[in-house]
């Protein structure tokens, strides 16, 4: 009774928050295996307390590539220091949860995110999956050699054991690839991602700057039986060539605006507005791709602070004619489907 209870206010929010029909019979088909919890740094959080959630963003990055990336280059108690305040900052704007898709082998660091979430009271999610693109610079030596099953043996043991012995489990799975047609590794990781996501039900959320290799990414995880709305297509802004944003959407997946800035706020209005109009915001998630501390430079660089999405974005899509439904739906609910820790196979 409980779950059926669970279920029926599931879909009244849905409706009340203008969620399309095409959408809410997807959650007919879910929402009854609706799972309670996300991983978050601290440990488990229920999906209902996700609140506004930032979709992307980043506290460090180490670009110096995957043979030399460590630890012990960078210390980690000035990183917090310097995090900190703009953490700090974007909970006393509302949010209560903050993606973190810095990978493995490009500074994702847990034990300096859990220190940060207690700090801050955000809850921070930290990710599994391989950096692939940038010509491969980020990926492990050993996995240009591994196949599909065994990078996603490697991502269903950080699932299920923690990430490098601290306990601390990912909330999703970030891989990424190069622009145009899929490489044969890009291919593997996207398929890895594809058997992964089947055995834990973690989200993939895949850098991808090419609506060529988005649609590839797509089809390849709709032949190993993964629905696409398992699949956030991150910097889909990118794409100049929006009937292919549209496309994607169409298919189920979730096209992610994520480079708000100052400068790109007009860009990013008439994106979301678009996915309006298409019909598709239940579609779309926003962020910034903000922060970072750049491990190489003096005192991390310029870190770009998290607050513009808040104090510059929504007055301005706002004024453009987007409601409080719409934003909520864009801040809280979207981010919290997209997140669920469910498998989602394809519909044969």
């Amino acid at each position: 009774m409980g779950r059926l209870m669970n279920r029926r206010r599931f879909l009244q929010t849905a409706t009340a928050a203008g969620i399309s029909r095409c959408f809410r019979e997807d959650v007919l088909l879910t929402a009854q295996h609706l799972p309670a919890q996300v991983n978050t740094v601290r440990g488990d959080v229920p999906l209902e307390k996700l609140g506004t959630t930032l979709m992307h963003e980043h506290v460090l990055v180490d670009f110096i590539g995957a043979d030399k990336a460590s630890p012990e280059r960078y210390d980690a108690d000035e990183v917090f220091q310097v995090a900190l305040p703009f953490l700090k900052r974007v909970y006393a704007l509302g949010c209560r949860s903050f993606v973190e898709c810095t990978p493995a082998y490009l500074g994702r660091d847990p034990k300096l995110l859990r220190r940060l979430s207690e700090a801050s009271g955000l809850n921070i999610l930290t990710n599994t999956g391989y950096y692939g693109a940038s010509n491969d610079k980020y990926i492990p030596r050993q996995a240009f050699t591994a196949t599909s099953e065994e990078l996603a043996a490697t991502w269903v043991h950080e699932f299920q054991n923690g990430i490098d012995g601290t306990g601390i489990k990912p909330g999703f799975m970030k891989i990424s690839v190069d622009k145009g047609s899929l490489s044969d590794i890009d291919a593997r990781l996207v398929r890895a991602a594809a058997l992964a996501h089947l055995k834990t039900g973690l989200t993939i959320a895949s850098h991808t700057e090419d609506g060529t290799s988005a649609l590839e990414e797509l089809d390849l995880l709709g032949r190993e039986g993964v629905s696409a709305s398992a699949f956030i297509w991150v910097h889909a802004h990118i794409e100049p060539q929006t009937e292919k944003q549209i496309k994607a959407a169409q298919q189920g997946a979730w096209i992610e605006y994520d480079g708000i800035s100052e400068k790109t706020v007009d860009q990013h209005v008439k994106l979301v507005k678009m996915m309006i109009d298409a019909g598709l915001i239940h579609r779309t998630l926003i962020s910034q791709d903000a922060g970072w501390y750049n491990v190489g430079e003096p005192g991390g660089g310029q870190y770009r602070g998290y607050e513009t999405l808040f104090t510059v974005f929504l007055p301005a899509l706002k004024k453009a004619g987007a409601s409080e439904a719409q934003i909520r739906q864009l801040l809280i609910d979207n981010p919290r489907y997209a997140l669920q820790t469910q498998v989602r196979k394809q519909r044969s």
